[in-house]
Parts: structure tokens; C-alpha cells; sequence
């Protein structure tokens, strides 16, 4: 058992402190370890309700603001539909997975979680006027 330090990045160069999850598997698919963040980050909305979300996905329904995403009307969040956004944005290039320094393009591709693991997950964003 270790933490997972999950870091948020943008390619326009913006940098999340990170933040740590505790994960008992030694080796999980990049699809369960996306799974385990979005509960985590779901979990946490749920049990405060604010009125913006800040998330690995947009949920439906809410709308993208500076810090993350406001919902439309307060609400929970699905977190098994979260976590199909998630899994979707993944497979459209909406943001790569990064651990360590290595992309990661498979969903069922298992990674060792060494203690001090750092998972980057880097959120394409688009060029003005491309």
C-alpha cells in the first residue's frame, strides 16, 4: 500500500500542487487507476456539494469556469458516469497519462505503483484560433 501523487497539468503550462491517494494495489490498469481518482474526486464533491467542481472531466450539465466546473443546479455527481467521461476523454486525446515520465496510451496497460509514484495527467488544451 502507497500513496499516488496525482498532478494536473495543462499544455498551456499551468501546474496542480497535487494532491495523494492512498492505493493498496501494487500494479493497477491506467483504467482503474483513472477510476480510482474520479471516485475519490466525486466522493468529495458529493460530500460538500459546492458549487463547482474541479474534476479530471467536465460532468454534464455544469459549465467550464476559471477554477474547474460549475453545475448548473446542485447536484451529485454519478460517479460511474464520471468515470465513463473520464474514460472517453481518455481515448480522444483529451488529456495524456503520464507516469513518471513515460506516456501511457493503453487503458489496460498495468503500472507498477512504486512508493512516490507521480501520475501527471496533462489536459490538451486548444491554441487560440486553431
Amino acid at each position: 500500500m502507497g500513496i499516488v501523487t496525482f498532478v494536473d497539468e495543462t499544455t498551456s503550462g499551468s501546474r496542480s500542487d497535487g494532491w495523494g491517494l492512498e492505493i493498496a494495489e501494487e500494479r493497477l490498469t491506467v483504467r482503474e487507476l483513472i477510476r480510482c481518482r474520479v471516485f475519490q474526486e466525486v466522493a468529495e464533491y458529493n460530500a460538500r456539494t459546492p458549487e463547482v467542481f474541479q474534476g479530471l472531466v467536465q460532468p454534464q450539465d455544469a459549465e467550464r469556469v476559471v477554477n474547474g466546473y460549475a453545475m448548473r443546479t446542485a447536484r451529485r455527481i454519478d460517479p460511474e458516469a464520471q468515470t465513463e467521461l473520464a474514460l472517453q476523454a481518455f481515448a480522444g486525446n483529451g488529456f495524456l497519462v503520464l507516469v513518471g515520465d513515460r506516456q501511457v496510451t493503453d487503458p489496460d496497460e498495468e503500472i507498477e505503483l512504486a512508493l512516490g509514484t507521480e501520475i501527471t495527467f496533462l489536459k490538451l488544451v486548444a491554441l487560440v484560433g486553431g
